[in-house]
């Protein structure tokens, strides 16, 4: 590994107008924007690695990646060589050299999603990009009783996509809060060793059908037991959900 540096990364990006984070062959990508420029700066390909992916139009505030190069620039200029290139819905916040040992996805040890609501009935045209419409009210107190069940360590079988190709479904979540910002503006943050393939998507899908009285919050207890998806809410739109923060 000598001469080679190891770079760690964290991004922000408006994922609307890309098909998710990993690369693809055919659609856009963040990493893919990502290493266009990297190959820019350092004049030959180099492969990034994310702490994770996020689907097609899933925003972030917090997203890491690392990659390892033999070009010595100076730590603090890596951010402003990247953002040169890049465009405007994506911004790399700051760059560090860390040990050989660090990798994005297998360092991490904790993540944190957020989900935005607009509970209102007429949608705020500022705020339609970045959060899913409930023009009905919402039972915020029996959002949290269900929430509740889902602390702790269980299989969510029921609350990925059956396209998950992950071979456990087992995943730890060690909070989740519920909180109106501002009137109608509801935040839903997910804390969790990690998730599955649409795993947040679908929880909130299922605490809105509770807020909503479409079903009580005790069900989710049977929910999880059956590890069925289809037993559990609709899967909500990608544009509320930002993966806020990764911790090391």
């Amino acid at each position: 590994m000598e001469g080679l540096y190891n770079i760690k990364c964290t991004v922000s990006y408006d994922g609307g107008n890309y098909g998710g984070y990993q690369l693809q062959d055919n659609a856009e990508t963040i990493q893919q924007r990502l290493e266009n420029a990297l190959e820019k700066i350092v004049k030959k390909h180099t492969r990034t690695y994310a702490s994770g992916r996020t689907d097609a139009g899933v925003h972030a505030r917090g997203q890491v990646f690392h990659f390892l190069t033999e070009t010595p620039i100076p730590e603090d200029k890596w951010a402003f060589a990247f953002n040169a290139l890049l465009p405007d819905d994506i911004v790399v916040l700051t760059a560090q050299y860390v040990p050989h040992s660090f990798h994005s996805r297998f360092s991490a040890v904790e993540k944190v999603y957020r989900y935005c609501l607009w509970n209102r009935r007429v949608d705020d045209v500022f705020s339609r990009h970045y959060s899913w419409h409930i023009p009905y009210a919402l039972d915020l107190d029996a959002m949290r009783e269900a929430a509740s069940y889902l602390i702790g360590e269980h299989d969510f079988t029921s609350f990925c996509s059956i396209r998950s190709a992950a071979g456990s479904k087992i995943r730890n979540i060690y909070e989740i809060t519920i909180d109106e910002e501002e009137p109608g503006k509801i935040w839903l943050t997910f804390r969790g060793n990690g998730f599955l393939y649409n795993m947040v998507r679908i929880i909130v899908g299922t605490l809105v059908n509770v807020g909503a009285k479409k079903r009580i919050p005790r069900s989710i207890r049977d929910i999880l037991a059956e590890k069925n998806r289809d037993l559990a809410g609709k899967t909500a739109p990608a544009k509320g959900l930002f993966l806020w923060e990764v911790k090391y």
